[in-house]
């Protein structure tokens, strides 16, 4: 399995914009590194000012460090409109340790894909690297290099993400089903390091039928994950995973198809 390099060099403003909440928005360091901050005023949230086909995306992150029960911290992949794909990693705030992490995968609107996770470590204390690999074969979500979910191409438009998709990081509130913000700690701050981008970059957004690789495309043949690989993802689900779409029987009486092919060769069990 191949990583995106981390060129780190690599500049926010080269390849990202502030999608709203500028006024939340600071860039640090030279602009390799940026903060959003969340009070009760705003949040803030930042795009990549290309569209993908797919990608190998790394971003470091580290999430805010106050007690932060009702706060979303997110990097993730989306299209737009009413109908995206969208890829997501989302940190939940708590009264950690541990903290929260959800992956979901959308396909053309339809979600209820959530895997949640325990994170091992904690992440508010120090930047740790969350990458996305989206080829044409399948999805892995990885934390500091270790998978911890595989999503499987089993054929079709509707079951897989197949639109162009931009890279986006935020800070919001999600009192409603997150916890109760504790304001009197605000403001909460994330930061963010690592704006390269490894993908297929769309040249036309409107009719995404082709793109063209940033850094070569060794990552999009790969279809499955080595035995070293299997073994850490089989690790970490056994040791940190929460919750499971897949197990879900009342939502799920019968585990859906991606959730039944062997991860051994690129499935989501």
């Amino acid at each position: 399995m191949l990583f995106a390099s981390g060129r780190g060099q690599v500049t926010f403003s080269q390849n990202y914009n502030v999608a709203w909440g500028k006024d939340h928005f600071s860039s640090l360091n030279g602009d390799t590194e940026v903060q959003l901050k969340l009070d009760r005023s705003s949040g803030a949230g930042f795009e990549s000012k290309s569209h993908l086909l797919s990608g190998l995306i790394n971003m470091k992150i580290k999430i805010p460090q106050s007690k932060s029960p009702g706060v979303i911290t997110t990097f993730y992949l989306t299209s737009k409109g009413n109908k995206q794909d969208e890829l997501d990693f989302e940190f939940i705030g708590s009264n950690g340790p541990p903290y929260s992490l959800s992956t979901n995968v959308f396909t053309k609107g339809v979600g209820s894909r959530e895997q949640k996770f325990r994170l091992w470590f904690d992440p508010s204390t120090d930047f740790h690297s969350y990458t996305i690999l989206w080829n044409k074969f399948l999805i892995v979500f990885f934390v500091d290099d270790v998978p911890i979910r595989v999503f499987k191409n089993l054929g079709g438009e509707a079951s897989y993400p197949t639109q162009g998709l931009q890279v986006e990081g935020s800070i919001w509130a999600a009192e409603r089903w997150a916890g109760k913000i504790d304001w009197s700690k605000a403001p909460f701050i994330a930061h963010y390091q690592n704006f390269d981008i490894d993908g297929c970059v769309v040249s036309d957004a409107s009719n995404p039928g082709k793109c063209e690789y940033t850094h070569g495309d060794a990552w999009a043949q790969n279809q499955t994950l080595d035995g070293a690989r299997v073994a850490q993802y089989q690790n970490a689900r056994a040791n940190y995973l929460d919750y499971d779409y897949c197990t879900d029987k009342a939502k799920h009486p019968q585990p859906p198809p991606e959730c039944q092919a062997p991860v051994g060769v690129g499935g989501n069990s």
